[in-house]
């Protein structure tokens, strides 16, 4: 098997091919050729490890396992990853490479394959509530799909949004409050570690798409649900959101949505079964919970390349 680096990794994930990939593989997923179990997990003291098999015909079989250690602080991540590839037709282990960098790749292309269909063609406000891993990538993969002309970041923690504008490679202002960051916004990504709405209905305006990536448990939710019941739906996978999207379990559990109120998969937009924005005032969310289709397209792009330029170290098991 070939053995890739996280600095292979970084060099070899190109963000145009993999939003091309990904949206035959949402494609795929919601016409049902993927096979996607829900993913487990083995809890510890301090955190977590999942572990997300997938496989898909676009690009093959993969599994990914990743850590969850929310106490973790810089430069050690919270989210740590590794991807393994096996042969579609013999089940031979392929290819074994660093996840933690495709993880934060994968969900921000994935925001900004949905971001591509779902907010309006003249958005140039971007708002981001977070300062962590995703909020770096997202502001690295959404302007490939909309001309933002403002970026705006917050966190609850000043100190953090100081050192994140300071290292941002683009200009960014720091908003002193969830608010100041939200109102007048275009686009919206919601990228904390709240277990509680960060974001209330009233300070999105008409026209606004959110992006909701933090939450990923069905006890969680980072938006309020009235923003929910009064914006168009759309997920990354119905029977994911079913089983682990807080936002929209408790919003139906609290009697603001029933199940019907999800308008589409992303799979359904990406391949032209269902529409994406239909207004300019239509308020769009996509609720991204991070599948394991999105892993395996990352790490096979990457696998690909790096074994026809001979690269990679092999390693027979």
């Amino acid at each position: 098997m070939l053995v890739l680096t996280r600095a292979e990794v970084e060099e070899l994930l190109d963000l145009d091919r993999l939003l091309d990939a990904l949206v035959r593989a949402h494609a795929e997923l919601s016409a049902g050729s993927a096979s996607l179990p829900p993913r487990v997990a083995a809890f510890s003291a301090k955190g977590l490890l999942g572990a997300m098999p997938g496989y898909l015909p676009a690009a093959g079989l993969g599994a990914k396992l990743v850590s969850l250690f929310p106490q973790n602080r810089a430069p050690l991540p919270s989210h740590q990853a590794a991807i393994l590839l096996f042969d579609a037709d013999t089940g031979l282990v392929t290819g074994f490479m660093d996840g933690t960098y495709i993880t934060a790749m994968r969900t921000a292309a994935t925001a900004a394959l949905a971001a591509r269909h779902a907010a309006r063609e003249d958005a140039r406000v971007l708002a981001i509530l977070g300062t962590g891993v995703q909020a770096r990538s997202h502001i690295e993969a959404l302007p490939l799909v909309r001309d933002f002309q403002e970026i705006r970041v917050w966190s609850p923690n000043p100190v953090h949004v100081q050192s994140f504008v300071a290292g941002a490679a683009r200009p960014v202002r720091g908003c002193s409050t969830a608010a100041d960051a939200v109102r007048g916004a275009d686009v919206v990504v919601l990228a904390t570690g709240s277990t509680t709405p960060v974001i209330q209905s009233d300070w999105v305006g008409p026209g606004a798409h959110v992006i909701g990536v933090g939450a990923c448990r069905p006890n969680q939710r980072e938006m309020d649900p009235a923003l929910v019941a009064r914006a168009t739906l759309v997920v990354d996978s119905r029977a994911a959101a079913m089983v682990e999207a807080g936002d929209i379990l408790l919003a139906i559990r609290d009697g603001h949505i029933t199940a019907a109120h999800i308008h589409a998969e992303l799979g359904e937009i990406a391949s032209g079964a269902k529409p994406g924005r239909r207004s300019p005032d239509e308020i769009t969310i996509f609720k991204s919970l991070g599948l394991a289709i999105e892993d395996v397209v990352s790490a096979g792009l990457a696998y690909r390349r790096v074994k026809a330029a001979g690269g990679g170290v092999r390693v027979a098991l």
